[in-house]
């Protein structure tokens, strides 16, 4: 009985002075929570215990000024458990390289649970000499030690230490544990190494791993950056147990592989089993029903975020919906969530830049990066440059373009692989193609992505040649031909005339790489043959494609009739076109053309008249210029613009010099039916003579002059472009909606096909 009632009195006395020590902190927090008081107070062992258990009610125990007293408090000396948790409280650098040093003078830096929160620390700010430099120095280490250097290179996205880690563990004996794996698959997949991957999905099913849901989700994962849907779904068929974030993973794998409708099926499954949906689940959702473009459920969508306030919590889901609706082609929507959002960060402002790029709105994906560059907390990354690079390209912007690749070029980000492709697009779009070449040649060239950008940039300036040579020199690299090459390839073909090189690169593409032909390899070939004059086997071609042709196929059918004149096929591909494509002004516009050139007045009058009924109107034909730093733009009969007076005045000298050298007019592009004196005033008139006019007047004697227009240049202003390149010995750079011309002593690149 003494026993306890001596127990129950020293309980008493600790409660009354743990009573009076919590009063105290009490009225100290009061006045700024100064603990100073109360670490002078503590007079032996049991006080500085009750003031360690006050400074974890007040939830000051991982304050590491605090804790730090209390370490070197009542003569207590830290231990291998003390230093882990510290370490991990730490917030600043700083405060952890004073517990480091803390650790180097008590001996404890050999030991690998300190060691492992060391190599933490440091991977947590960054600093991976350092945490490396502490794993190698450890005389022991266990699965733990490595996994934490695994983990530091992977979070700051180190593919290559990781995987070099990893190498090192296998040569060391050390195996792979769950937390190993599921680490390292996510730097398979962006290192671009299936090899790994597969290996370390082999040692998870020899070691019996699969049986971890972590382990599970990260393989799907992995699977699905590398488009391998088959893997990936078999990997979730095989799970025993399946938490949310398996089939947040098994939804995310196919609607980031452009498949949304199994996305959707995989979203109902889910649904039957029971399980709530989440954030990531409706972000998934809206990048579904964007790719699916079903308005619809789309704001159904929208309105579930809403009402669970998640615009608020997470800007994630904010900058998915921006990115639904721009999917949509619904910018003022895309813009008005964006207003809304209370939270801004930089992939919001790429979301806005890239959804108008996409839907063709260059003017405002510029205007948005403008106001992104005045969000002083808002720090351009590579998806930024990847936005707004191409919006420069659409609108001819070289000088903007140009300074953005100035500015790449002092972080060296513009060796980035996708960063440095659309730069080589940009200046290949823009009329600079040795620019494009020369960047091309100092980048690294491992992959398809950058030998596809400067193919495509040779072919739409007509090098079709030089193209395939630059394909044969890829394979001498063995760099592997993807769908995109052969696009880029087989429209390089079509642009210089080049029929067999076509249908023999599209024979390869099949026959050697096993790439069965998509909509766009078909549009080439379609594009290819109708533009050589070979309309009957374009057509065969397209009546044998194992899928729908779409409206880009009718089209380029389209387009050959009107150059080659054949209204009677040309009408059979509009009446297929209207099928897949019924509001696209510009087929309309193409059949009326060539009812005009056969002198069909009446066909004429009805295409137009069924045009005007379904309320589309023609796309207005301009042509800009740059003079200096301003691009002036041009509208086809243009009296507005200041100096038009000595625009129509120079025209009319130039006219003169060109029909003394021998130039016609070719009255069948003008496609009214009016008087020849009047014909030949709406051909003087045209967007790209007033832009070219302009920049004869506005510019230094024989300096190059750079016109961008919105369509196709008519063949009439070809030919006198030709004409003016030589009577002023300037080199005139045309860019049209298809291609560039070279116009230079009279000749153009294109060698007249086009």
């Amino acid at each position: 009985m003494l026993p306890i009632l001596k127990s129950v009195s020293k309980l008493s006395s600790l409660h009354r002075c743990l009573h009076h020590c919590f009063s105290s902190a009490t009225t100290s927090l009061q006045k700024d929570a100064d603990f100073t008081s109360l670490f002078n107070s503590c007079v032996n062992i049991n006080a500085t215990k009750k003031l360690h258990a006050l400074l974890i009610v007040f939830g000051k125990s991982q304050n590491v000024v605090l804790s730090t007293k209390l370490i070197n408090f009542g003569n207590l000396r830290p231990d291998f458990y003390t230093f882990p948790p510290i370490l991990k409280a730490c917030v600043h650098l700083v405060d952890g390289k004073k517990v480091h040093c803390c650790v180097f003078k008590m001996g404890f830096e050999n030991d690998v649970f300190v060691a492992a929160s060391l190599i933490h620390l440091y991977s947590r700010f960054g600093v991976l000499n350092v945490a490396h430099k502490v794993f190698v120095d450890m005389p022991v280490k266990d699965v733990g030690s490595w996994n934490a250097m695994i983990s530091g290179f992977c979070q700051n996205g180190n593919a290559a230490g990781a995987l070099g880690v990893l190498n090192s563990m296998k040569v060391e004996g050390v195996k792979m544990d769950t937390v190993t794996v599921s680490s390292i698959l996510p730097v398979c997949a962006q290192s671009d190494d299936i090899v790994n991957g597969v290996l370390i999905h082999l040692h998870v099913l020899k070691h019996g791993l699969d049986a971890d849901v972590f382990v599970s989700n990260a393989l799907i994962n992995m699977y699905s950056k590398f488009g391998r849907l088959q893997d990936a779904q078999r990997v979730f068929d095989d799970m025993e147990v399946r938490d949310l974030v398996s089939w947040n993973s098994i939804i995310a794998a196919y609607e980031q592989n452009n498949d949304p409708n199994n996305a959707l099926r995989f979203f109902k499954g889910m649904q039957l089993v029971g399980i709530r949906p989440d954030l990531l689940t409706v972000v998934s959702l809206t990048s579904i029903f964007g790719q699916l473009s079903d308005q619809r459920i789309s704001r159904s969508i929208h309105g579930f975020v809403i009402r669970r306030e998640w615009l608020e919590k997470d800007v994630v889901i904010g900058n998915a919906l921006v990115n639904m609706y721009a999917k949509l082609g619904d910018m003022n929507c895309a813009h008005t969530v964006f207003d809304q959002l209370p939270r801004k960060d930089t992939i919001s402002w790429n979301t806005l830049i890239t959804g108008y790029a996409q839907n063709g709105l260059a003017s405002e994906a510029i205007d948005a990066y403008n106001m992104m560059e005045e969000c002083i907390n808002i720090i351009p990354n590579q998806g930024t440059w990847v936005s707004i690079i191409p919006a420069y390209s659409h609108v001819g912007a070289l000088q903007q373009g140009m300074k953005i690749h100035g500015r790449l070029i002092k972080n060296s980000l513009y060796l980035d692989v996708f960063v440095a492709t659309c730069l080589i697009d940009m200046y290949g779009k823009c009329g600079r193609l040795e620019d494009a070449l020369s960047l091309f040649y100092e980048i690294p060239q491992e992959t398809s992505v950058t030998w596809n950008a400067i193919i495509s940039s040779l072919g739409i300036h007509g090098h079709g040649e030089k193209a395939l040579q630059l394909f044969k020199d890829m394979l001498a690299e063995r760099v592997k031909a993807d769908h995109i090459t052969f696009v880029s390839l087989l429209s390089a073909c079509s642009h210089s005339g080049l029929i067999d090189e076509g249908q023999k690169c599209f024979d390869i593409m099949q026959k050697e790489y096993g790439i069965k032909p998509s909509l766009k390899h078909y549009g080439c070939m379609v594009d290819l043959l109708g533009r050589a004059g070979f309309l009957e086997k374009a057509y065969e071609l397209v009546s044998s494609m194992p899928m729908q042709p779409d409206a880009s196929i009718w089209g380029a059918l389209l387009s050959a009739c009107r150059i080659h004149g054949n209204s009677e096929l040309a009408t059979l591909a509009l009446d297929r076109l209207l099928e897949v494509d019924s509001k696209n002004v510009g087929y309309y516009v193409l059949l009326s053309n060539i009812y005009a050139n056969t002198g069909k007045w009446e066909g004429v009058v009805k295409v137009r008249s069924l045009a005007r009924d379904r309320g589309l109107r023609k796309t207005p034909g301009w042509s800009s210029v740059v003079v200096g730093s301003k691009a002036e733009v041009f509208y086809t009969g243009n009296q507005t613009h200041p100096k038009y007076t000595d625009i129509y005045k120079e025209l009319k000298v130039l006219s003169a010099k060109m029909k003394s050298l021998g130039y016609v007019p070719d009255y069948s592009f003008v496609l009214q039916d009016v008087e020849e004196d009047e014909k030949e005033q709406i051909l003087n008139s045209h967007s790209e003579r007033l832009a070219i006019a302009f920049g004869i007047i506005s510019t230094p004697p024989r300096s190059s002059i750079r016109i961008f227009k919105n369509l196709r240049v008519c063949g009439d202003c070809h030919n006198a472009t030709k004409y003016i390149s030589k009577i002023t010995e300037r080199e005139i750079v045309v860019r049209d909606s298809n291609r560039f011309h070279h116009f230079k002593d009279g000749i153009c690149s294109c060698g007249d096909y086009w």
